[in-house]
C-alpha cells in the first residue's frame, strides 16, 4: 500500500455515523488522470449491510410519522446546502471519475433538480375523495411509504443517479441504503453530511460501500423493502430476478444504445455540433449518450466530415484542468474494453475515420480519445454491445422507414433522436419508435426532474420509471378507504345487508 492510498481510506456513513465496520476488504479509487491510485474503499460484508438496514428500519419508525411540512423542511434545507456545495461536489466527482469540472457541475445540478421536485412532496403525495359516493358513504385515497429502501448505483454519475432515488424515497417518508459504485465512492459521503447537516434524522439515509457482496445481501434482507438500481443491462435482469424473488419492490434500469437518426434536411452543422458533445462528452461514459448516428440518404458522407472535424478538435485533458472537454475513462479496464471494441470494428471491416488509440496524454492516466467509425454495419459488435466509450458509429440508411425498423431492431431502447427540418417526420419519428426517451433535434433527451425517466425493452426491468411522477408511485403504496358514519342506530341496522354492496 503507498503512503497515499494510507492517508485516506473511505469508510461507511451509517446511522449518522463514518464507520470501518467489520470491513477488511478494499478497492483502489483511481485518479483516472494521472493513473494513480488515490485512496481505498472499504467493501463491507453482510454484516455491515445488516446494521445499516437496521439502522434504517429503527429510523422509518418515527420518519415515516413525520408530517409533510417536517419532510419537505428538511428537503429544503438539504437544497439549500447542496447548492451552496455544488463547486465542492462537483470538484471530488471530477477527481474520481475524471469527467471534466464543467461536466461534473452540470451532473449535480440535474440532480439538484430532483431533490427541488422533492420539496414539493405535500403536494406530491395528496391523495383523492369522492363525497356521497353511496348513501352517507365517501371514498378517499392517501399514499404511505413503504419501509426500507435500497439504491445500487452506477459510476457514471455518482452525485446524479443517486439524487434521482433518494430524495423522493425519503421525501416519501421512507428510510434509505445507498451503495454507491466502488469506483467513485466520496460523493456520497458528503452528500450524507449534509443530510445530517439538514436535519434529517439519524438513519435515514445510510451509505454502505461495497461490490457484489454487499449487493447481493441487500438484495436478500428481509427488511429492504424495495430497490432501485442503476446500471448494465446483464446486471439489471439479475438484480430484478433476485430482487423480485425475495418479493421486493424493483426498478432496474440497464444499459443503452442510443441512435440519432441525421436527415438530409436536417442542418447537418448543428447536427455535427450535437452528436459530437452527446457522442464524445464524459468520453461517452453515459446511459444516454449517442453511441450509434444514423445517416440518412445523401447525408452520410457530409455528416462524417463534420463530426470528425469537431472529434479532432476537441481538448483532451485532466478533469480538474479548466481547458479540457473531455476526460479520461474511469480505470485501467475500461480503457483496455474500449481499445478492443475499436479494434474489432475496424477489422469487421468499418472504416475508422478519426481513431482514439491513437491519443498521447502527458502524465499517464486511462485516456482514449474521440473515435468516429463510419460504415458500420448492424452484425458488428462495436454496433451491437454497449461500449461506454468515446465511440461514435455511423451506419448508412437509405431511408427514414429503415432507420427507424433499426432503431426498433435493437434489444436496447432507452432513447433516440432525429435530427430534422420537418415536423411531419418529426411526429411520425415520436409515434413509432419503439423507445421510452425521445429527443427532436435534441441529442441526449434526459427528462427534466418532474417527468420521469427510463427506458423500454433490456433498458428497464420492472414496471416503474425512476424519479418524477412514477418515482413517487414507486416509493409509496396506495390505500382506498370507504366509509360511512351512520346518523343513529337505526341508519346503521338498516345499512347492513347480506346481499353484494352495491352504490344507492
Amino acid at each position: 500500500m503507498s503512503a497515499v492510498t494510507a492517508k485516506r481510506t473511505i469508510r461507511h456513513r451509517i446511522g449518522g455515523e463514518e464507520t470501518g465496520g467489520s470491513s477488511t476488504r478494499t478497492a483502489p479509487v483511481w485518479d483516472p488522470a494521472t493513473g494513480e491510485q488515490q485512496a481505498e474503499v472499504l467493501l463491507a460484508e453482510p454484516a455491515d449491510v445488516d446494521i445499516a438496514v437496521a439502522a434504517a428500519q429503527a429510523a422509518f419508525a418515527d420518519w415515516s410519522q413525520a408530517s409533510l411540512s417536517r419532510r419537505a423542511k428538511a428537503m429544503f434545507a438539504f437544497r439549500e446546502l447542496l447548492n451552496a456545495n455544488v463547486d465542492r461536489l462537483a470538484r471530488i466527482v471530477s477527481s474520481e471519475h475524471g469527467k471534466v469540472l464543467e461536466d461534473a457541475k452540470g451532473e449535480v445540478l440535474r440532480g439538484l433538480e430532483v431533490v427541488e421536485f422533492a420539496c414539493g412532496i405535500p403536494q406530491l403525495l395528496k391523495g383523492e375523495y369522492s363525497d356521497q359516493v353511496s348513501t352517507t358513504v365517501d371514498a378517499y385515497s392517501f399514499r404511505q411509504p413503504l419501509g426500507v429502501c435500497a439504491g445500487i448505483t452506477p459510476f457514471n454519475f455518482p452525485a446524479m443517479v443517486p439524487m434521482w432515488m433518494h430524495p423522493v424515497a425519503i421525501a416519501c417518508g421512507n428510510a434509505f441504503v445507498l451503495k454507491p459504485s466502488e469506483r467513485d465512492p466520496s460523493a456520497s459521503n458528503l452528500v450524507a453530511e449534509l443530510y445530517a447537516e439538514a436535519g434529517l434524522p439519524e438513519g435515514v439515509f445510510n451509505v454502505v460501500h461495497g461490490d457484489k457482496v454487499a449487493v447481493d445481501a441487500l438484495l436478500d434482507h428481509p427488511d429492504v423493502a424495495a430497490v432501485s438500481f442503476v446500471g448494465s443491462t446483464p446486471i439489471a435482469s439479475y438484480v430484478h430476478a433476485r430482487a423480485t424473488e425475495k418479493r421486493k419492490r424493483v426498478q432496474a434500469l440497464g444499459g443503452a444504445k442510443n441512435h440519432a437518426i441525421v436527415l438530409p434536411g436536417a442542418d447537418l452543422g448543428y447536427a455535427a455540433d450535437q452528436l459530437s458533445a452527446a457522442g464524445f462528452g464524459s468520453a461517452g461514459q453515459r446511459c444516454m449518450a449517442i453511441s450509434v448516428a444514423v445517416a440518412v440518404g445523401d447525408s452520410g458522407d457530409a455528416l462524417v466530415e463534420e463530426v470528425a472535424g469537431r472529434a479532432r478538435e476537441i481538448k483532451v485533458g485532466p478533469g480538474l484542468d479548466p481547458g479540457s472537454e473531455m476526460g479520461p475513462v474511469v480505470t485501467p479496464q475500461a480503457r483496455d474494453r474500449i481499445v478492443d471494441y475499436i479494434g474489432q470494428g475496424a477489422e469487421a471491416g468499418a472504416r475508422l475515420t478519426v481513431d482514439g488509440r491513437e491519443l498521447e496524454v502527458d502524465g499517464g492516466g486511462f485516456w482514449v480519445g474521440p473515435t468516429l467509425i463510419d460504415r458500420v454495419q448492424p452484425e458488428m459488435s462495436v454496433y451491437t454491445d454497449e461500449i461506454f466509450g468515446p465511440v461514435l458509429s455511423v451506419v448508412r440508411s437509405d431511408g427514414l422507414d429503415e432507420a427507424i425498423e433499426l432503431v426498433n431492431r435493437n434489444s436496447y431502447a432507452n432513447g433516440a433522436a432525429i435530427f430534422t427540418g420537418s415536423g411531419h417526420e418529426a411526429r411520425r419519428f415520436q409515434r413509432e419508435v419503439e423507445v421510452g426517451m425521445i429527443g427532436i433535434n435534441v441529442p441526449i433527451p434526459v427528462p427534466m426532474a418532474f417527468y420521469s425517466f427510463g427506458g423500454w425493452k433490456d433498458s428497464l426491468f420492472g414496471d416503474h420509471h425512476i424519479h418524477g411522477p412514477e418515482g413517487v408511485r414507486f416509493y409509496t403504496r396506495g390505500k382506498a378507504i370507504t366509509s360511512r358514519w351512520p346518523a343513529s342506530k337505526k341508519d346503521a341496522v338498516s345499512a347492513g345487508s347480506m346481499n353484494f354492496p352495491i352504490s344507492s
